[in-house]
């Protein structure tokens, strides 16, 4: 199997961890855990897991020269991600959140056109307009926006901002060190500002452990493990042999996956049915996508 093989199923498994994690992961914020402390919980378990896979295998020297940009990496990929993305979807709503997020491809490509000079081609201009176009328009077919606070819709763009320079500047750390190196020492900075944000900590400890039931333990379990630990890593392991354009535009794939986990749970009563909201129109954008995520990937692997 190539490398570049491997990078593009590993994005792809990225987002079925998301994709899941929309259908499983409810009910526990803010009705046990605050967006502050839930983020803290996230980071500190992430951090904990890369450090214990770390020390079994061969030290990586870091240059002096990379501690500052390890260190961005973990603000703009950590710590104001993660911030601005609960807090933005505590004020608006998970359908403003998915069009937004939409945006996240586009900013790379700017941002990697000005920072990396990486060619913006013909291909990945098709591919973001398809990939774009579609992930609005099944959004808007699974669901009517409702009014929100605009204050909401800000905090998700910065977040999507955010998320993309973040994935331009960690793409010269990967040339020079491991995958498992680099999202270590992200994470190791990110969690310290997270926990210098001044609400973390005084939320932390009015946070009412003992009403959590198993079903709660388990959903943050799997948010700390596989939609934190295992997407963050794997992102760079795709990160590390496509370029940011390609590793971002995956997330074109979120609305498909998130339908087909409502199925799949829904056919073993884990959630509820929502089988009669699929339509042949859906089925188009969604084939839209899939022909924006090919664009994109075409000729523009680096």
């Amino acid at each position: 199997m190539s490398k570049q093989l491997q990078a593009h199923l590993s994005l792809f498994f990225v987002n079925v961890l998301y994709g899941a994690s929309h259908v499983l992961a409810k009910g526990v914020m803010p009705t046990y855990l605050t967006p502050n402390v839930f983020i803290l919980f996230r980071v500190l378990g992430a951090t904990f897991l890369f450090w214990l896979i770390k020390a079994f295998l061969p030290k990586e020297k870091i240059a002096k020269k990379d501690w500052l940009l390890l260190a961005f990496c973990g603000v703009f990929g950590v710590a104001i991600n993660q911030l601005f993305f609960f807090h933005g979807l505590n004020l608006s709503s998970s359908i403003n959140s998915a069009i937004i997020m939409t945006a996240n491809p586009i900013l790379v490509a700017v941002i990697a056109f000005l920072w990396l000079k990486d060619p913006f081609t013909s291909n990945k201009l098709i591919g973001l307009v398809m990939g774009t176009t579609g992930a609005v328009l099944l959004t808007l077919a699974s669901s009517s926006i409702s009014p929100s606070a605009s204050l909401g819709d800000i905090f998700l763009f910065i977040n999507a901002l955010s998320y993309a320079i973040y994935l331009v500047i960690a793409k010269p750390l990967m040339k020079r060190y491991s995958p498992l190196t680099v999202i270590t020492y992200v994470f190791s900075f990110g969690s310290l500002f997270v926990i210098l944000y001044p609400p973390t900590l005084p939320e932390l400890f009015a946070t009412h452990f003992e009403t959590f039931t198993l079903a709660v333990w388990v959903k943050i379990g799997y948010v700390v493990v596989g939609v934190t630990f295992l997407t963050y890593l794997l992102t760079m392991v795709g990160l590390k042999y496509l370029s940011p354009t390609v590793s971002s535009s995956y997330i074109y794939l979120q609305p498909i996956l998130v339908i087909f986990f409502a199925f799949l749970f829904a056919y073993f009563g884990l959630s509820a049915d929502y089988t009669n909201t699929i339509t042949w129109q859906k089925i188009a954008y969604m084939l839209l996508i899939f022909g924006g995520v090919w664009f994109i990937s075409r000729r523009s692997s680096v």
